[in-house]
């Protein structure tokens, strides 16, 4: 079976292969945000959570604070990442008043969950 050149030369034309090409730009996070909803959503999250914490920072003690992150939102469930087991419970002890001071700033979270971050060594 042959082919005649113009039609190879059609098969393998990249405009026929790839009809709408993209052209790879970089693009920054706030233009990634605006072009995708899922994007968008999850970035709000991270944003919400960041701002839980930040409310809640005045009644953790100073030197408990750089051992907690903020973690996922999960409907009215926040996740808060702790670096230990010490950190954790002293953090539980607090929860309650944590959690009061979420809903004093209009966060409805019917709880706190925390999570133990696991160094790799």
């Amino acid at each position: 079976m042959f082919f005649s050149l113009e039609l190879v030369h059609n098969l393998l034309s990249p405009t026929i292969l790839n009809p709408s090409p993209r052209l790879h730009q970089a693009v920054t996070f706030s233009q990634a945000v605006e072009n995708s909803p899922s994007l968008a959503r999850l970035a709000g999250l991270v944003q919400e959570s960041s701002d839980r914490l930040k409310a809640i920072e005045p009644l953790i003690p100073k030197a408990l604070r750089p051992a907690i992150q903020a973690g996922p939102i999960e409907d009215d469930t926040w996740c808060l990442l702790v670096s230990s087991n010490a950190a954790a419970a002293k953090v539980r002890q607090l929860l309650p008043l944590l959690q009061s001071r979420l809903a004093d700033k209009g966060w409805k979270v019917t709880s706190i969950r925390l999570k133990i971050l696991i160094t790799r060594k």
